[in-house]
């Protein structure tokens, strides 16, 4: 009996191991999850930041070319 309870002890020691690496990984996990959940977040605000940029030159250089288009017809 001395055997198997030895061999009970190890296989309980094993399963304790691979729960704590478990954890270790399921941490990791989560937080590379919210650190890539921060950056989607940044993107998206940068995002919209370069779409708001990008609407206002648009309709400068339509502007513009509609001041050069008159400019044209006046001479």
């Amino acid at each position: 009996m001395n055997d198997r309870s030895s061999g009970l002890d190890a296989e309980l020691r094993r399963l304790e191991r691979q729960v704590e690496e478990l954890i270790a990984a399921l941490g990791a996990a989560r937080e590379e999850n919210r650190a890539l959940r921060n950056r989607q977040d940044q993107l998206s605000v940068e995002r919209a930041s370069l779409m708001q940029r990008n609407e206002q030159v648009r309709t400068r250089v339509e502007a513009m070319i509609g001041r050069l288009k008159t400019l044209e017809h006046g001479s």
